[in-house]
């Protein structure tokens, strides 16, 4: 396990229990005590953790050692609705816990407004920045530019930095990684022709190439795949029931046993529109859902990966202070692998 990835799980138990023993942490990751004991040397130097017998406790909250205690934050993200809250009370909790406030903006995925709400955040006197840009930056140089741009550091959540461009930090899901299992998954299950469900958003990439990695590694061909539209389309193209209806013909046809949804609503409609058409979830179709926001509430509960949210809001936080405290440290980028809950619509036991 990488440092990184121990001291955020060091920093997750510190957060759920308020204190940690070192014996009992490197039990759970398996690592040394000698490793656990070190780890938590370095956290207390960055003034995450504080340092006591056997073990570790949160710092008190009057502001990390060498930041002001007026420390404030600020984060940038889409939405305040769907898959955001999590991250945002990740980042809530993780401030509040190195003595910091944290300040919101957010861009309603309009144009120009992820940049002005971070320009607004730093000029009101934010030290840093958290931000989920509209874009993905990769695919999108003024983004890269204006984020290059700010006046304060900044940490991408759930977004990264091409290759080569700004050495930008990030924290983000792993949903290549989620992707991979949810295929495994399937074809564990004894499908076989595995398709994809994906709307035009940022995290589709990532979605995409988890997906037809583990077809590869499992020598299977691809199935159908089916993009749903983000926006209203044009004329031609077509609507999201258009294309439900061609998923539902696809399945009557045996052309399709098993698929991956992005997102719980989308999957929760196309259960609907196959139950109504005298198909049976998961019998004709297993679904393994993406985003696990609403999937568990699903007339026939969906399995579903779920991001780890919570944690990559805490985990950017504490980069950020991280950054705060040492601006010359090497940028750090930082995924996170999500989970995959197993429930009904994928036709094996829940756990």
């Amino acid at each position: 396990m990488l440092a990184d990835h121990r001291h955020n799980a060091i920093l997750e138990e510190l957060r759920r229990h308020g204190s940690i023993r070192v014996s009992d942490v490197a039990d759970r990751l398996g690592v040394s005590a000698v490793t656990v004991r070190r780890d938590i040397e370095q956290l207390a130097a960055q003034g995450l953790v504080t340092r006591v017998h056997g073990g570790a406790t949160l710092p008190e909250a009057a502001g990390a050692e060498g930041l002001a205690p007026d420390l404030v934050l600020g984060l940038v993200v889409p939405s305040a609705g769907y898959y955001f809250p999590e991250i945002i009370q990740g980042a809530r909790t993780a401030a509040a816990a190195l003595g910091a406030r944290l300040t919101l903006g957010i861009s309603g995925y309009a144009a120009g407004q992820d940049r002005e709400q971070a320009e607004r955040l730093a000029a009101a006197g934010a030290a840093g920045l958290l931000v989920t840009s509209n874009e993905a930056p990769g695919d999108s140089p003024a983004t890269l530019e204006w984020l290059a741009a700010l006046r304060v550091p900044a940490v991408l959540v759930e977004r990264e930095s091409a290759r080569g461009c700004v050495p930008l930090e990030h924290v983000r899901s792993d949903h290549a990684q989620g992707a991979y299992r949810a295929v495994r998954h399937l074809a564990g299950l004894g499908r076989e022709r595995l398709g994809l469900v994906l709307r035009t958003t940022p995290t589709e990439p990532w979605l995409r190439a988890g997906h037809d990695a583990a077809l590869a590694d499992l020598g299977l061909a691809a199935g159908p795949a089916f993009t749903l539209p983000t926006q209203a389309p044009d004329v031609a193209a077509p609507t999201t029931e258009d294309q439900v209806e061609r998923i539902v013909a696809a399945v009557r046809r045996g052309e399709l046993d098993g698929a991956l949804v992005h997102t719980d609503q989308d999957a929760i409609l196309l259960v609907q529109r196959l139950r109504a058409a005298g198909l049976d979830v998961p019998g004709d179709l297993a679904i393994v859902a993406y985003d696990d926001e609403v999937a568990g509430l699903a007339d026939v509960p969906l399995t579903a990966v779920a991001p780890p949210k919570r944690a990559v809001g805490a985990a950017a936080v504490e980069t950020l202070v991280r950054r705060l405290r040492d601006p010359r440290r090497p940028p750090h980028r930082l995924s996170l692998v999500p989970e995959l809950r197993v429930r009904s619509s994928c036709g094996a036991a829940e756990r």
